[in-house]
């Protein structure tokens, strides 16, 4: 993880290395300054002699700031200001006007034209080292600020970038749904902030297969990072992923030694068996998973119980039976769906989203149920979470053998 910005010590430093452009028509006052600021300690130092001298230097190189003289014949320090503040990229140069102007209206226009601070004539050594100094260091802490805003966006990209290359693809999801006559659609509501939530498939034998989600506590990369080890446990404990029971206990006796203290994460784990038409799975503190079955108008809410996993190493995890045959639909969601609902307590939440889903998840096809739904929390949720909002919809079509397919 890139580290904090600099600190307050550094960059009262860091600014005597900044370039100053001094702009004045008069070689006397250019001296003056010069030399004050010389003896200050500050070393890099340019001179323009009017305005155009001086739009032509800052476009070669962009100065850290410009102490601009006001009354300078042709383009003056008015008109300097102007095409400065024009110009997207010195929106932010801090430009000290040196003037012996002390009408109000003229100390306005000097400020309204974009003028950062004012320094009056004869200039005061103390103040115009002071002035310097304090825009110096505003300076610095910007451009360190937007460094570190940079590369933390550029580490929050790929950890978007590893989390998209876990997930299930495409290619699967075909193969399953030749395979298991299971449809497969997934939705994601991305929050500003990165978030430990993650999906996935395990392929078993006899045309079953596991699906797992699982929301860390947390965001940001340390919780995305938990979620990646989890995601390699998961699959390094496939050999045990026919039994949830038995591979979720599994889960959580490596999380235990896996995370710090009070890292825990919810897990939904279950297994699709599309010959006997039944959802097997047990939960850990995780939302409980809505059914629609065929030909109904309400849907059935499964059970969760099961501590976090990560929580305790002695945790049971008992596996639940859900009916999964012929037309049913299944919605499978992270606590963050939940805790965003308007509800009074979390754990009537999943009533709510039960009856929020149902009419949506009754549609012809599952694209029109995935989009459906969606559509209907992001009304009652808005379109930008606090927290990454993952959704997992599965229908079961009526089964056929592969030779029925081939036929058809």
């Amino acid at each position: 993880m890139t580290g904090a910005p600099a600190s307050a010590e550094t960059r009262q430093i860091g600014i005597y290395d900044c370039l100053i452009l001094v702009v004045d028509d008069t070689d006397f006052n250019r001296t003056l300054i010069t030399a004050m600021l010389r003896q200050a300690g500050f070393r890099r130092i340019q001179h323009a002699v009017d305005g155009i001298d001086a739009l032509r230097k800052i476009g070669d190189e962009l100065p850290d700031l410009v102490i601009l003289d006001i009354v300078m014949p042709g383009l003056d320090g008015f008109e300097v200001c102007r095409h400065l503040r024009a110009d997207p990229r010195f929106s932010d140069l801090p430009v000290l006007v040196q003037t012996a102007l002390s009408n109000t209206e003229d100390r306005n226009k000097a400020f309204q034209l974009g003028t950062t601070d004012l320094i009056t004539k004869p200039i005061d050594r103390n103040e115009l080292l002071a002035r310097v100094r304090i825009h110096l260091e505003n300076r610095v802490l910007i451009q360190d600020l937007q460094l570190y805003r940079a590369r933390l966006e550029s580490e929050l990209g790929m950890a978007r970038e590893m989390y998209n290359h876990l997930l299930p693809t495409p290619a699967l999801f075909d193969q399953i749904g030749r395979d298991s006559g299971v449809r497969i659609r997934h939705h994601t509501a991305v929050s500003s902030e990165l978030g430990g939530d993650l999906w996935g498939i395990i392929p078993l034998s006899e045309r079953r297969f596991g699906l797992y989600l699982l929301d860390m506590t947390g965001t940001g990369v340390s919780a995305a990072l938990n979620a990646f080890r989890m995601h390699t446990v998961l699959h390094e404990l496939a050999p045990l992923a026919g039994d949830p029971s038995r591979f979720l206990g599994e889960v959580n006796a490596r999380a235990v030694d896996l995370f710090e203290s009070g890292e825990r994460v919810s897990v939904i784990y279950g297994v699709i068996d599309p010959m006997i038409g039944t959802f097997t799975y047990a939960t850990a503190a995780a939302g409980r998973p809505i059914l629609l079955q065929c030909g109904n108008r309400v849907a059935e809410l499964g059970d969760s119980d099961g501590a976090s996993v990560g929580e305790s190493g002695g945790s049971v995890f008992p596996a639940r039976v859900l009916p999964f045959g012929p037309g049913a639909r299944l919605l499978l969601y992270n606590n963050a769906v939940a805790a965003a609902l308007p509800v009074e307590c979390i754990s009537s939440a999943p009533e709510a989203l039960a009856e929020l889903a149902a009419p949506a998840l009754g549609s012809p096809t599952l694209v029109e149920a995935c989009a459906r739904v969606t559509s209907a929390l992001a009304r009652v949720v808005g379109d930008r979470p606090r927290e990454d909002m993952t959704l997992i919809f599965l229908a079961k079509e009526a089964f056929q053998s592969p030779r029925a397919k081939a036929a058809s």
